[in-house]
């Protein structure tokens, strides 16, 4: 027996049992990550903790199932590993996490505080290395310091604009005494500040005598827990209203005054609503690139009020005329309870209007031919379970899957928005599942994300998870060759994955059942089977690869100039183009 656990033995709590014990009274229970030396001394503590650890086959994936656990359940997401290159590999998943406000900590190992700076074995600079993607980094150096540490990570990882936080570990405070320590308190988060008074009528006064106004909402609205009041204003105001790729969920996509996705590959009843308007009710979202096509372009004739938690995103891209910095959910709640918004000739025929488009420009699903066409599949499924957590990577079947799912809450769509992490949909669909156990999780993958963490497949085995994977297969990084088509003279570079793994066997090597489809007629069968199966399951999907995702906004354009095929064509080379 090892002196850890001869301490551990003899009932001495040391600082890694202490961080164990911290971590369930922050109500963790479930954490995903892989040991290594200089993180031992806590996975020993583990041993007689009342946490559930899930043994991931890459640090990326322990960051990126932590990262959709967060997303599914907003509550703080928990990571570990190793020094050195442990620590390193999570980085992209504490980068996504940033960039989408997802909250996390993420505990690495350290070599002990003697040897900092000296190059020890797996020694890196975990502190300085995730300081520009984290909301805060810690670096413990003695174990006194474990209560205030942990204690204002998860503060920092919950309070505000959500996010990560690295506590980095060293040894010799993992395995010095801590016994003297109190049991772990968790801090007070604060709330945040109620938008000002007199700007919230000046907003009130602004949507009351909008002719064409419309609601532009994000991702801060599922951040923020705020969907119910958000539901309740668009209900008081009956403004039209679009959506970001994270607000999705925001609104059923039923909803009467839904136009659907805005931006790149958003619906053309959105892009055309935004760029008329001449008001843009602007909830939790920031103006992304994405979402606005070219900005000086961008609903040039609109006034903005903008309603965000993070009054760094007001006036950062686009300057507010009403800024409404402060607590999204009484923001909205003060909004929605107004009662001044009275019924105007002009506002009634704004809606109609908007409705009209929404009706001339809506998806149609009847390509022909007998190839799989994925729009239709991905329609078919959201149809079958309205309520699924839906995971997905990044590409073509990301895209689709923001048009043709219709998600009934911003929680039940985890996709990777702003850094675009291929290989994030595997481990995200893992931890939503760990998450929601009773609730159906379903990944939407491409062949060539699905590569890039598909080790992960034996964790899914092993944990017997009930993830039904969906695999969009057209041999070819499909974005890519998208981009290359329209906007490189169709001068194809390394696009080529014909020589894709038999996903199928690969799967079923793993312990998973696998079915291959590649016509239309197979779809309705293969996806109830898929679906009833009682554990984890693939379906293999080979579809077109010559297929586009319609509409597409031209980069460094306005949001008006849409195409639907491919313009130096005279007619679409794929027949599974989206008609105009």
């Amino acid at each position: 027996m090892n002196a850890t656990s001869t301490t551990a033995a003899a009932g001495l709590r040391n600082g890694a049992a202490w961080v164990a014990h911290a971590l369930e009274a922050e109500g963790v229970d479930t954490i995903f990550g892989y040991p290594g030396g200089a993180i031992m001394p806590f996975y020993d503590a583990l041993v007689d903790s009342g946490l559930r650890h899930i043994l991931v086959r890459h640090e990326q994936g322990a960051a990126l199932a932590a990262n959709g656990y967060a997303r599914a359940s907003g509550k703080v997401g928990v990571c570990v590993a190793t020094s050195g290159p442990g620590a390193s590999n999570l980085v992209t998943g504490i980068a996504d996490a940033l960039l989408d406000s997802v909250p996390m900590v993420c505990i690495t190992g350290q070599v002990a505080t003697p040897l900092l700076g000296t190059d020890a074995f797996q020694e890196l600079d975990v502190f300085g290395m995730t300081m520009p993607i984290v909301k805060h980094s810690f670096l413990v150096r003695k174990v006194e310091d474990l209560p205030q540490v942990l204690a204002e990570a998860f503060r920092l990882a919950r309070e505000g604009r959500p996010g990560p936080v690295l506590i980095d570990l060293p040894k010799d405070v993992q395995v010095g005494s801590a016994t003297h320590l109190p049991a772990h308190v968790p801090a007070t988060v604060d709330p945040e500040p109620v938008p000002a008074e007199a700007a919230l009528a000046e907003a009130i006064a602004a949507i009351a005598s909008a002719e064409k106004p419309v609601i532009y909402g994000g991702g801060g609205i599922g951040i923020a827990d705020a969907v119910d009041e958000f539901r309740q204003f668009v209900e008081a105001t009956r403004i039209p209203t679009v959506l970001t790729l994270r607000g999705l969920g925001a609104l059923p996509g039923n909803h009467p005054q839904f136009l659907g996705m805005l931006g790149m590959h958003g619906t053309r009843a959105a892009n055309i609503a935004v760029q008329e308007s001449d008001l843009l009710i602007v909830v939790g979202a920031r103006f992304d690139d994405r979402a606005t096509g070219k900005l000086p372009e961008f609903a040039p004739f609109a006034r903005v009020i903008h309603l965000d938690a993070d009054a760094y995103e007001i006036s950062k891209l686009r300057t507010a005329d009403i800024a409404l910095p402060g607590d999204v959910t009484s923001g909205l709640r003060a909004l929605a309870g107004a009662r001044a918004y009275a019924a105007s000739n002009a506002q009634d025929d704004w809606r109609q209007r908007c409705a009209k488009n929404r009706e001339k420009h809506a998806a149609r699903y009847d390509a022909p031919g007998q190839e799989i066409y994925a729009p239709a599949l991905l329609k078919r499924l959201s149809e079958l379970v309205p309520d699924a957590v839906i995971a997905c990577d990044v590409g073509q079947h990301q895209m689709w899957v923001a048009q043709h799912c219709r998600f009934s809450h911003p929680r039940n769509h985890l996709t990777s928005g702003a850094l675009g992490t291929m290989g994030f949909g595997l481990p995200a669909a893992m931890g939503a599942q760990f998450a929601c156990p009773e609730r159906p999780v379903v990944l939407v993958s491409g062949d060539g994300s699905f590569m890039m963490n598909v080790q992960e497949l034996v964790t899914v085995a092993r944990c017997k998870l009930p993830v039904k994977m969906i695999l969009l297969d057209n041999s070819s990084l499909g974005m890519v060759r998208q981009w290359q088509e329209l906007f490189f003279d169709k001068r194809y570079s390394e696009i080529d994955l014909s020589d894709n793994p038999d996903f199928g066997a690969l799967a079923r090597v793993c312990g998973i059942p696998a079915t291959r489809i590649e016509k239309r007629a197979e779809v309705e069968d293969a996806l109830a089977a898929l679906l009833a199966s009682p554990g984890p399951g693939l379906l293999h999907v080979a579809i077109d690869a010559r297929a586009n995702v319609w509409p597409l906004v031209p980069p460094n354009t306005a949001n008006s100039t849409m195409l639907e095929s491919n313009p130096n064509e005279q007619k679409a080379e794929s027949t599974h183009a989206l008609p105009a």
